[in-house]
């Protein structure tokens, strides 16, 4: 339904939420576990559940995703699933073979009050577990949290489940990288590889949802971290959090477990937060930096001088993760465009007054909820129109109701194609961002022009 109805004036909401700017928790440890080579996530409640899961991240990524259902019926949510798990994992492991099943609870099973490890432990003691094979688990209740939170607890189970530390030493790094698409896992793993840096990188989507197509369906692609390597990131010099919310408990856990230090950073998205990356890895190892990123910073920031003028002083309205709304929010002001609106749907008071000091130079007043919803996002825009929308498929109607440019960022993008492809973080993803922002600005321009304005040359 379109928002044209929606009311400018402005009344308090304490028990109602209007087009969430959210999804629930298990789509994210969904996701995250589709980061662990050969693994098959579980959902264990419902069927309808985990058909949802699926079917919203099969829609963002235009890849068919694979995960298992505890399937559960009327007796299961009376008297327990532990039967239906149980059988699961026996089933899954005799006919798909994976390295890891990778549960993550829903709402009925959490109510009920299901003990996932005790019930491993049975399935452990059956002989429904193989040797060599792996069943991990992590509490994901739709009712707390939003799915940056499933995708942070699901990461953090990766270390509590495989995470070892021997005493000696390994030169490589950890790298956490937030719930970011395939494509810039790949382009970190990029800028690390340039440095000469050796990275585990948990978890990796790459080349598992951004794969080629080579007509022949692979159940577990190529791609995603290795158990192997997991095991080994205790030994790890250190670990890279990318992104506090998504990444900070996994990188906080290693530190405690195995003693590996830890720095949490923003996503690397524009100038500063990639300048922050790279002089990370760069201290940390002691290494310099090689002249192709040197070049790429360069490249990035000639684009910035070129296009200056079309961005200085345009308007902008947020909505989407808190990660991604930090990163981005530094990232357009450090370009002289000012971020008046923004929503995120995941709770945090540090992230409202995050926002509030990269914005404290903004010649504007500030809207910033956390949580939020697009509905509060939509009269924010009414009362104090902005020139440029970015956010998620769901805010094309506020886009259309307002005729307002959009850039769709986040998740979930449900109408474009291309975004597992091509990296947002980084110089490389800096310049993308730059083009698609100055095209939409410049392709209004040219919509609105009037002849004797409607220029061939800008």
């Amino acid at each position: 339904m379109l928002l044209r109805h929606t009311p400018k004036e402005i009344t308090e909401r304490s028990a109602l939420t209007i087009n969430p700017a959210k999804t629930c928790q298990p789509i994210g440890a969904m996701y995250a576990a589709l980061g662990i080579h050969g693994c098959l996530p579980h959902s264990h409640g419902s069927q309808g559940c985990c058909a949802y899961h699926r079917s919203a991240l099969t829609r963002h990524y235009k890849e068919p995703v694979m995960a298992a259902t505890s399937s559960f019926t009327e007796g299961a949510s009376v008297f327990g699933g532990q039967a239906n798990l149980v059988q699961a994992i026996d089933n899954i492991f005799t006919i798909y073979e994976p390295e890891v099943i990778a549960v993550h609870t829903t709402c009925l099973s959490e109510t009920i009050g299901d003990d996932i490890p005790q019930i491993t432990r049975k399935a452990e003691a059956d002989g429904k577990i193989p040797e060599g094979k792996y069943v991990i688990h992590v509490n994901t209740p739709s009712y707390v949290g939003t799915h940056v939170t499933g995708f942070a607890n699901m990461t953090k189970a990766m270390v509590d489940y495989f995470a070892e530390s021997t005493g000696h030493k390994i030169d490589q790094i950890n790298i956490v990288p937030g719930y970011v698409e395939p494509s810039d896992m790949e382009e970190i793993k990029r800028i690390a590889a340039m440095m000469g840096v050796r990275v585990v990188m948990f978890p990796d989507t790459s080349k598992v949802l951004n794969r080629p197509q080579t007509g022949k369906y692979e159940m577990f692609p190529e791609g995603g971290v290795t158990v192997e390597a997991l095991k080994t990131t205790g030994d790890s010099l250190a670990t890279i959090g990318l992104g506090r919310l998504a990444s900070g408990p996994a990188a906080q856990a290693l530190d405690t477990k195995c003693n590996v230090p830890c720095e949490i950073l923003d996503l690397p998205i524009g100038f500063k937060a990639t300048d922050r990356f790279v002089d990370t890895l760069r201290k940390t190892l002691g290494i310099t930096v090689p002249d192709i990123i040197n070049n790429e910073r360069g490249q990035l920031l000639d684009i910035i001088t070129d296009m200056h003028q079309y961005f200085y002083g345009k308007k902008v309205a947020l909505a989407g993760d808190p990660d991604h709304l930090i990163a981005m929010t530094e990232f357009l002001v450090s370009i002289d465009m000012w971020p008046i609106h923004i929503v995120t749907g995941t709770s945090g008071k540090k992230f409202e007054s995050r926002i509030r000091e990269i914005t404290k130079d903004s010649p504007y007043p500030i809207n910033v909820k956390a949580p939020g919803d697009m509905f509060l996002l939509h009269q924010w825009i009414k009362n104090e129109p902005v020139d440029l929308l970015m956010g998620n498929t769901y805010m094309k109607y506020i886009a259309r109701d307002e005729d307002i440019p959009l850039i769709r960022m986040g998740f979930p993008i449900l109408d474009r194609i291309g975004h597992s492809y091509f990296p947002i973080v980084g110089y490389r993803g800096g310049m993308r961002l730059l083009e698609k922002i100055l095209d939409a600005i410049l392709d209004r321009q040219d919509r609105d022009a009037p002849e004797e304005s409607f220029e061939l040359v800008m």
